[in-house]
């Protein structure tokens, strides 16, 4: 009955509204409201503030939620640790990717698979700031994003590759004939890049500003699907990391040239809960990372055309 009405307290915290929790738990409405009163007068405090709606939760609802969270985490890691004893690895690894490491995740969700194939996969696109807090709330079993630009907080990181950059540009444009192009060729062109809450852009955004000049940014959109589109169809340059080629290619009429290396590259890798329990799912898609050479493996296929 504890972690039934700790899992009240979950997923108010992540829907932030007391009809889509309960939704979400399979339960009336009144019924989750009770469970969470009945937990508050187990515990002897406050934790859910409330008005004519959800307000959030007091301090002491917070580290409630806190060690909810972790206690609902180590009972999942109990229940796959019993279920791989009698099957074999089993459940659902839950992957937060930034747009640019989606087309990276194939080459390490597919051995996972092949050595474990009672795992489902459930990737989602996000970005690094949703990843953190995802991965420290127990939502996500790990997350891939870079992990040496902006402050990540308490979590664990594993390196996979460093990120480096192509222009991207029609091949009967001004750019098409060049063997090399400067991060200042790149400014100056009409570019579709990710939007400017996908850490991608605020990167590139940086490497563009060191040229002193600005950005000529004609679209914006947080797919990368939709900049190749933009890009083909519309006879725009884009600054692209070399881990997409392998996915995605060079699409007829365009070209991909390498630019210089910046001053300061960045590593994509994963990251883990850096409190709590790991789960089993999380553990044996770290193996399979500490196994596959990701980084010759996206250089071999990013070749530059």
């Amino acid at each position: 009955m504890l972690l039934r009405r700790l899992e009240y307290l979950a997923a108010l915290a992540r829907e932030e509204h007391f009809g889509r929790a309960a939704e979400a738990c399979h339960v009336t409405q009144p019924a989750l409201s009770a469970g969470i009163r009945k937990l508050e007068r187990e515990l002897g405090v406050q934790v859910v503030r409330r008005g004519q709606r959800f307000e959030g939760f007091t301090n002491e609802g917070a580290e409630v939620l806190r060690w909810a969270q972790r206690m609902l985490a180590e009972r999942a890691t109990l229940d796959q640790t019993i279920a791989t004893m009698h099957a074999g690895l089993t459940g659902t690894l839950r992957i937060g990717a930034i747009p640019t490491a989606l087309t990276v995740s194939p080459l390490l969700t597919t051995p996972v698979r092949e050595r474990h194939p009672l795992v489902g996969i459930r990737l989602l696109s996000m970005s690094s700031r949703e990843i953190v807090r995802g991965v420290n709330d127990f939502e996500l079993d790990v997350g891939m994003t870079y992990v040496d630009g902006e402050p990540l907080g308490q979590v664990r990181v594993i390196p996979l590759y460093r990120e480096r950059y192509l222009l991207l540009t029609p091949a009967d444009g001004e750019h098409g004939a060049k063997t090399s192009v400067t991060w200042d060729d790149a400014a100056r062109s009409p570019l579709c890049l990710l939007t400017g809450d996908m850490q991608n852009r605020r990167i590139v955004d940086g490497h563009l500003a060191d040229t002193g000049r600005t950005a000529h940014v004609v679209v914006e959109t947080d797919t990368v699907s939709a900049l190749y589109a933009h890009v083909a169809s519309m006879g725009l340059c884009s600054v692209v990391p070399h881990a997409w080629l392998p996915t995605f290619g060079v699409p007829e009429g365009l070209r991909a040239i390498p630019l210089p290396t910046p001053r300061r590259s960045h590593q994509v890798g994963l990251v883990l809960a850096g409190h709590g329990p790991e789960s089993l799912l999380a553990q044996a898609l770290v193996e399979t990372a500490r196994e596959v050479d990701l980084a010759a493996l996206l250089e071999q296929g990013a070749e530059p055309s």
